[in-house]
């Protein structure tokens, strides 16, 4: 009889012999060959210095150019380079490459995956917030006024707003929002009464923040409206965020000595939540995208989303869900969540 794994050489046994198959070719080429292992030590020591900058991205320091502020504002777009790695270290056909990519691709998921892969939403809330830079050019304020209504918010904050254009919005809004404040260059409109309407000081030389009171049917909040200074990249200075990082102080300090429980806090901040320079703010606060959002929620530029720097966060009140809304006229996205009182 004829054995089932009998050899050309004469071989024959019960067990299959794996030394002519793939598998064995593979193995013994993975055991003799140095190449593969030699082969892409350049891509192997690039993920290794990847995992190290978002593990300890926190350390790099602001000093020069507020390096590690602008690499923390971008900090989950590092995850576009692991496929890269990834097809590079096949195409050099590099063992060491690949098994060194295990680093920096675990890293990010140990940062961004809850945020990506899993939907936090809880429902609807007692109370639903929308906050809107509505862009100062603006060249349609009638229409992103509606859009923004449409949402079905109790509470609208906008931002960026011009002398202007205040009356236009006030009237777009007026049918859907009965109470309104505006002061400088922010302002809310509410379903409910408003009181307590004051400008809140963040060191600008004029008023770009407000602190508001909503008697909502769950009670009392203190909602704070802000547009924090912009930043910019230059060549010859870095990430410059001075004068943003003042006024995340100033204005970490209001809510710090906000009587109310319950507070909401609505704008552009120029800035995400792992930016250690709003630590002011941050550190008393949660974002409401972070505990029930849908993915990153990135809010700007409205064109293709990189950053979320339009937040909504609270104190004393639970966020159940939190999303973004369609593009208006403007450069930014609205966002919106729904909270619990």
């Amino acid at each position: 009889m004829v054995q089932a794994y009998t050899q050309e050489t004469g071989q024959s046994g019960d067990a299959p012999q794996w030394t002519d198959s793939r598998f064995g070719r593979l193995r013994d080429r993975l055991r003799h060959s140095r190449g593969i292992w030699r082969r892409g030590l350049v891509l192997a020591a690039f993920a290794v210095l990847l995992a190290l900058i978002m593990v300890f991205h926190a350390d790099i320091p602001n000093r020069v150019g507020n390096l590690g502020s602008l690499l923390e504002t971008f900090l989950p777009w590092l995850g576009v380079f692991l496929p890269v790695l990834l097809v590079l270290g096949l195409v050099r056909r590099s063992a060491i490459a690949l098994l060194a990519l295990v680093l920096p691709v675990t890293v990010w998921l140990n940062l961004f995956g809850g945020l990506m892969f899993s939907d936090k939403s809880g429902g609807d809330g007692d109370l639903t917030v929308v906050t809107h830079n509505v862009n100062a050019d603006n060249s349609d304020p009638v229409t992103t006024a509606k859009d923004v209504a449409a949402s079905g918010a109790q509470v609208v904050a906008l931002e960026e707003l011009t002398t202007k254009a205040v009356p236009t919005y006030t009237k777009a809004l007026g049918s859907t929002y009965r109470y309104h404040a505006v002061q400088g260059t922010v302002g809310v409109w509410s379903k409910y009464p408003l009181s307590g309407t004051k400008p809140v000081d963040i060191k600008m030389g004029w008023t770009r923040a407000l602190r508001t009171t909503v008697t909502a049917p769950g009670g009392e909040v203190a909602v704070y409206v802000a547009h924090l200074p912009s930043v910019r990249v230059k060549f010859n200075a870095g990430f410059t965020a001075g004068q943003r990082d003042a006024s995340a102080d100033a204005l970490g300090e209001a809510i710090r000595d906000e009587p109310l429980d319950k507070v909401v806090l609505l704008g552009d901040l120029n800035g995400t939540m792992n930016d250690r320079s709003l630590a002011p703010v941050t550190s008393q606060m949660r974002s409401a995208q972070g505990a029930a959002g849908d993915g990153f929620g990135f809010s700007w530029p409205a064109s293709f989303p990189m950053a979320r720097i339009d937040q909504i966060m609270v104190r004393g009140v639970n966020p159940v869900s939190a999303w973004t809304l369609q593009q208006t006229g403007s450069d930014h996205l609205p966002v919106a969540a729904s909270v619990t009182l």
